[in-house]
């Protein structure tokens, strides 16, 4: 098998320092972030926010978006571990 096959495409490269994931590099991350911040507006207009309910569901929409969010960075995206920048040192 070749290396090209072996390497595996990450949507999301890992942050140079701290922990997490940076901007995506793939078209397919990009189409994640912007659906991501597409229904968290939306949850703006579907969940009114001045009633106790409305504000109830709100928070567990956006909640749930995020878990979705961070599943997907997750899988798609390179190891996450603790980072201080250049690890040739």
């Amino acid at each position: 098998m070749s290396k090209d096959l072996q390497k595996k495409e990450y949507w999301f490269p890992a942050k140079k320092y701290g922990y997490g994931w940076g901007l995506p590099v793939t078209w397919q991350g990009w189409v994640v972030v912007v659906s991501y911040l597409v229904l968290i507006t939306a949850a703006i207009f579907l969940f009114p926010v001045y009633t106790d309910a409305g504000l109830l569901q709100h928070v567990l929409f956006t909640a749930f978006l995020t878990i979705v969010l961070i599943a997907v960075c997750r899988f798609k995206g390179e190891p996450a571990k603790w980072r201080w920048g250049n690890e040739d040192h």
